[in-house]
């Protein structure tokens, strides 16, 4: 690929834009912009900072109206409600302006001091900067275990894969990011959708460090929806092993059938009744109940994508340069959507 162009401050084009998605994280907006401001400030490249607050009902939004100026430019966009953290870094991808684009969680485990390494990888000419986790502070074992296992299932199911122990921290190029914009699917699976383009790629390992304040906002049972959205958004393998369970247990009843029909025709043993009945039929429902429930999951799935609904509605947006501006949607453009199709 061609050598990207640094662009400095003052001539007009933003070079980088930082997406941070956000839900009730007002206390972790200070902390998070004075440390990020810091970064920004040291680097030549122009820059912008896109917070996206996805439907927060803490002070979020009232906090991210209060920013002081700093030498980067702000978008805030308030989505009008929950839409969850895959939409909101989808609205955040197609209001980015930057060349370069970083994603960056807002609880602060994943250091805004390595954006300038980051940077330099972009500009040796990688398309994207993949930030691997090194070790995993502040997690449970359980949770280091799971991934783990989730990563390898993934990868022996998705056409494209998906780099282990890599977040949504990560640095993307323009042409990743349009390429991203262009993908219609309304199930987004983040980690999946940003590797699935390709490029150019490499690595940058890190200690990733506990949670600076509050709680997450993820638990098990959302994390296992996010697991079952980039298996089925990714492969269709699983409906497969469907076919191939049934298959082999198809055959193992014509197996065992023709066994007991021999051994009494043979030997005139008599014929277990209840409990093999018993089993052959709790085991042939456990095979048509998991059948019916990967089915019901890619057509679930379908059905999200056929009514055509928008990933996300944006309620408000704010721009700030160098004087804090509220900024009208005549005035923000095409890009912005209000309450109408994201596409």
């Amino acid at each position: 690929m061609a050598q990207p162009t640094s662009t400095n401050r003052g001539d007009g084009q933003i070079c980088l834009s930082i997406l941070i998605p956000m839900y009730n994280e007002a206390e972790m907006l200070q902390p998070l912009f004075s440390r990020l401001s810091q970064v920004l400030s040291s680097i030549p490249e122009s820059s912008e900072i896109v917070f996206i607050d996805d439907g927060s009902s803490d002070k979020t939004w009232d906090l991210l109206q209060q920013l002081p100026v700093s030498s980067s430019e702000h978008q805030c966009i308030r989505l009008s409600r929950n839409f969850g953290k895959e939409a909101a870094m989808t609205a955040g991808l197609e209001q980015a302006r930057g060349l370069a684009v970083i994603l960056l969680d807002a609880d602060l485990q994943d250091p805004p001091e390595l954006i300038p390494q980051m940077l330099q990888a972009w500009r040796e000419g990688f398309d994207v900067v993949n930030m691997k986790r090194r070790k995993r502070l502040g997690e449970s074992w359980f949770k280091r275990l799971s991934a783990a296992a989730f990563y390898r299932v993934i990868n022996s199911m998705a056409e494209s894969p998906v780099p282990e122990n890599v977040g949504d921290f990560r640095l993307i190029s323009r042409q990743v990011v349009d390429s991203i914009n262009e993908l219609p699917e309304r199930n987004r699976f983040m980690k999946g959708i940003l590797s699935w383009p390709g490029f150019s790629q490499t690595e940058i390992l890190f200690d990733r460090d506990p949670r600076h304040l509050g709680e997450t906002k993820w638990n098990y049972s959302k994390l296992i929806g996010l697991a079952m959205d980039g298996i089925t958004s990714f492969s269709i393998k699983p409906l497969r092993l469907a076919t191939w369970a049934g298959l082999l247990t198809a055959l193992s009843a014509f197996t065992y059938g023709g066994w007991v029909f021999l051994k009494t025709v043979l030997w005139g043993g008599e014929v277990a009744g209840y409990p093999s009945l018993m089993i052959v039929q709790v085991a042939l429902a456990g095979v048509q109940l998991l059948a019916l429930g990967l089915i019901g999951e890619y057509l679930g799935r379908v059905f999200m994508e056929v009514k055509q609904r928008p990933i996300y509605l944006i309620r408000e947006v704010e721009q700030q340069q160098s004087t804090r501006t509220s900024v009208s949607h005549a005035e923000v453009g095409e890009n912005v959507r209000y309450l109408e199709s994201t596409r």
